[in-house]
């Protein structure tokens, strides 16, 4: 009688590796808007910044596949990604004014393991994003 008042369980997608669940995120239609996570592949290592920041080559979550910018994790960042993992791009501008490569600002959130709430969405392996830097509020 009283299991109308559970929560359903979600089904959980595992992926074989990265590439699988990141071919998965690009069929999901998500849309590049400000302080949007989305799903990206690391293609390259690139320079470390002069103030710690490490840069990298990231192929982003859209239906094609193809679009490919540099992100960074940030200067104070507990950890780094490497080459073939699946992260989140945290967008923290949208700068129209620039050519496409270079509209998306923003910096490398977390590594995603290849696991798949559909309630919940991606599982996080490890945080990049600085302890002191403190979540937005929106009410």
């Amino acid at each position: 009688m009283f299991d109308w008042f559970r929560r359903k369980q979600e089904p959980v997608v595992s992926f074989r590796d990265n590439e699988a669940a990141f071919a998965h995120a690009c069929t999901m239609g998500y849309r590049l808007l400000l302080n949007a996570l989305i799903p990206a592949l690391v293609v390259d290592v690139g320079r470390r910044g002069g103030e710690g920041e490490r840069y990298f080559r990231l192929r982003l979550a859209e239906p094609d596949g193809t679009r490919e910018i540099w992100g960074c994790t940030m200067a104070d960042a507990p950890g780094y990604p490497e080459v073939g993992d699946l992260v989140a791009f945290r967008i923290v501008r949208i700068a129209t004014e620039l050519p496409k490569e270079a509209q998306l600002i923003g910096y490398i959130a977390c590594k995603l393991a290849p696991v798949l709430n559909r309630g919940k969405g991606w599982q996080i392996a490890a945080s990049f994003t600085p302890a002191h830097l403190k979540p937005e509020l929106h009410l």
